[in-house]
């Protein structure tokens, strides 16, 4: 995880609209009879349907999609009681990540009250508004009322995920690792560290799943919870242990698991030592584990271990459960979340971990195989399967146990439909980060004299997705350092190429870049001089192998940036041409525009040049291209202009590339509208498919179209991603944000890696 600062974390929440999420209208509204259809008086008549039979809410209104994220802000995080508004960031986070992994709509309420029946009768108040109520930071013990109360009282899901979503994906990765070691849940012991609304949640589900309770140890911060302990809360007398040990270091003695959520360096080497074999450790403890990682497999061989930290194994994170445990139980308008279900969630995760892992998954986390073992016990969050497979489970669960108001008919509908609500894709920024931390590189950032690329470089090195060199005036990149106390910055290698250069490293630079380029107007005197600039050293490192990457034009236009890369390195070994291309991430997941930054006016031998980099790029990424090469006419309709470029481009990839599923020249409208396109021309080979892909006619049509999509559109820009160069090379937009050039240097991270393959 990077550092992330204070100023980081407050701009993040206050730049642009405050906030995290928005109400975003769903129909049309722009003309009067709009408007007459969503309000008066259109919209009487939905409200007569839904009197004469209370279900249609479901069919006329947003109910059957929204979630409630509710809070008093009791228990914030780690923080305690920091009260309703402060806790409101929190809540607006869930309702993001609900929208993000499962396409659920979130409103999040705060309530100003401690007091459990006011707290109760309010969401009771609220409730017809809502399809679900996900209770998140109450403290204990009201937590327990509180749910078990609204469940209850109310015929919608309720859960709290604090308890439930760790109790799911614990016990997925607990049952699994029983299954590794070969040993039965019935006959294992346990030991419990914490008592508090999760550790409890945890142990009830796993006694539910078959461990056996009187093979139960919890331990709270005075010790094992035994029947010699006196004043202890109802809840943890339901916990109480006959064996004889009152330490948990006693318990951990000859103990299977061990199931940690308490706080931070609470197990020792020798306690992990003394369990049975093959020991079970999950020290869920965040950010810091009841053990380090590092001091439990130190202690045992044959331990299985896992954290609530992204960056070990076998992650227990909630966000592979509570997006899709609401998702079946809306999709069914389940009147509620009862055991049945959570069971349901438990063997779907832990099934999942032992299927074959999708390409995509090994990528992002640079791997070549991902494995059901020891150390991959539960799926990966960027498990693009998990929406499919566990929200489906935990429908039938509920329609099994009598509690669906709206059963599945057709689950293989059902199975399209929830792949299509998260945009397939649309993770892949999150996709690129990951694997680039994998295997981090060596990367140039020149026109570092700025505030921008420092911080990006930080940022990046921060995450372990790199190792930055830093290029520049030494002078200003220190002053900068200084003012915004980037000091870390000051362990990395800084380079300033007007002065501080080793000479024997300059002459080797100069002798190379002469040696390639004497014949094409360059003396040895322009190139001792243009050694001294930065926008050549950065190239010429990577070209040397001093670095993996660069990334550069920050403060100066495109072509000045591209003229010394092109300069300095080669094209690929196999086609002669470089091309630009942007990822456009939209609300229908990403799309791939090319040629957006080099080429002004391109052949048809450059547009199949353009589309061959395009496609092998997305292959990198692990994304089938499906491209449309677009014009202003459609299949031949017009001879005028720039379409008979497209056409012989079109032919020419037809026929030396019959597996590279592309056609045109077609309109965009057409090829981005799979259906209308079926209908006009069903002879096209982009039947039954969505477009991804977009190839311009020139420049200025790929130019403008990103730049449009981005600003009127509100799509995500990533690029230009510069294609065709041997080496990962790649140039910013001027003025980039710190964000951009941080997924900047992360894309030419991942690059790299396959480049060195």
């Amino acid at each position: 995880m990077a550092k992330i600062t204070k100023q980081d974390a407050l701009n993040y929440h206050y730049e642009g609209r405050p906030g995290k999420i928005e109400v975003v209208p769903t129909k049309p509204y722009s003309t009067q009879r709009d408007l007459a259809l969503a309000y008066s008086p259109g919209v009487a008549d939905p409200c007569l349907e839904i009197e004469k039979d209370r279900n249609n809410v479901y069919k006329y209104t947003a109910k059957g999609n929204l979630v409630a994220v509710i809070s008093n802000g009791t228990a914030v995080l780690g923080l305690g009681n920091l009260g309703p508004e402060a806790g409101k960031p929190v809540m607006e986070g869930k309702g993001l990540l609900f929208k993000i992994f499962s396409d659920i709509d979130v409103f999040d309420i705060e309530l100003d009250t401690n007091d459990v029946d006011k707290f109760v009768e309010t969401v009771k108040l609220i409730s017809p508004t809502f399809g679900g109520i996900n209770l998140e930071d109450i403290k204990a013990p009201e937590c327990f009322e509180i749910e078990r109360r609204l469940k209850e009282e109310l015929d919608i899901p309720v859960m709290h995920d604090d308890q439930h979503g760790t109790a799911i994906i614990s016990s997925a990765g607990i049952i699994n690792a029983l299954d590794i070691v070969g040993k039965k849940i019935e006959d294992v012991t346990m030991v419990v560290s914490g008592a508090g609304a999760s550790a409890m949640a945890c142990t009830k589900l796993l006694i539910s799943l078959g461990v056996q309770k009187e093979n139960v140890v919890m331990c709270d911060s005075k010790g094992a919870i035994t029947s010699t302990r006196t004043g202890l809360s109802t809840y943890k007398q339901e916990f109480i242990t006959t064996r004889k040990v009152n330490t948990l270091a006693e318990a951990l003695k000859d103990a299977d698991i061990f199931l940690g959520l308490s706080v931070k360096d609470l197990v020792s080497k020798e306690m992990v030592k003394s369990m049975a074999n093959d020991p079970i450790v999950f020290a869920m403890a965040n950010p810091d584990p009841e053990i380090s990682y590092e001091d439990a497999i130190d202690a045992r061989e044959d331990i299985i271990m896992a954290t609530g930290r992204s960056d070990y194994p076998n992650q227990v994170n909630n966000v592979l459960g509570f997006p899709f445990i609401f998702r079946g139980a809306l999709d069914v308008g389940a009147r509620g979340i009862n055991e049945e279900m959570k069971r349901a969630a438990v063997y779907a995760i832990a099934a999942l971990a032992k299927e074959p892992v999708p390409e995509e998954v090994n990528a992002a986390y640079n791997e070549k195989h991902i494995t059901y073992g020891r150390d991959y016990i539960i799926p990966k969050p960027m498990d693009p399967r998990l929406i499919s497979t566990v929200a489906p489970a935990v429908a039938k669960a509920a329609m099994d146990s009598g509690i669906a108001n709206a059963p599945i008919l057709d689950w293989d509908i059902y199975a399209i439909n929830l792949k299509a609500r998260v945009g397939g894709d649309n993770k892949l920024i999150s996709r690129i980060h990951f694997q680039a931390k994998q295997d981090k590189k060596k990367v140039v950032f020149s026109d570092a004299e700025n505030y921008n690329v420092l911080r990006a470089a930080q940022i990046s090195m921060h995450e372990g997705i790199l190792e930055p060199i830093i290029i520049g005036n030494k002078t200003k990149i220190l002053s900068i350092i200084k003012e915004y106390e980037l000091h870390d910055l000051l362990e990395v290698e800084i380079i300033d190429p007007a002065s501080e250069i080793n000479d024997e490293q300059r002459e080797l630079f100069i002798e190379s870049f002469y040696e390639k380029q004497k014949r094409n107007g360059f003396s040895r005197a322009k190139v001792n001089r243009i050694m001294h600039y930065t926008h050549y050293w950065g190239p010429m490192m990577v070209e040397h192998g001093l670095a993996d990457a660069l990334i550069t034009g920050f403060s100066t236009k495109y072509s000045s940036a591209l003229s010394p890369i092109l300069e300095v390195a080669k094209c690929s070994s196999t086609i002669d041409h470089v091309a630009g291309m942007y990822i456009l991430m939209t609300k229908k997941g990403p799309y791939f525009f090319a040629d957006t930054t080099v080429t002004v006016n391109p052949t048809a031998e450059n547009l199949v040049s353009t589309t061959i980099l395009t496609a092998n790029t997305m292959k990198k990424l692990k994304i089938n291209p499906k491209i449309a090469m677009v014009s202003f006419s459609n299949f031949g309709t017009s001879k005028l202009g720039n379409s008979q470029n497209i056409k012989k481009a079109v032919g020419i990839l037809h026929r030396d590339y019959p597996n590279l599923v592309v056609d045109g020249e077609m309109q965009a409208n057409f090829a981005l509208n799979s259906e209308m396109r079926q209908r006009k021309f069903p002879f096209s080979k982009l039947e039954g498919m969505d477009v991804n892909t977009l190839i311009f006619p020139n420049l200025s049509s790929g130019n403008i179209a990103y730049k449009m999509l981005q600003e009127i559109g509100g799509a995500e820009a990533l690029g230009p991603i510069l294609m065709g160069v041997k080496k990962p090379m790649h140039i910013v937009q001027l003025e980039s944000s710190v964000r951009e050039i941080a997924n900047m240097a992360a894309l030419a991270v991942v690059d790299a890696q396959v480049s060195s393959k």
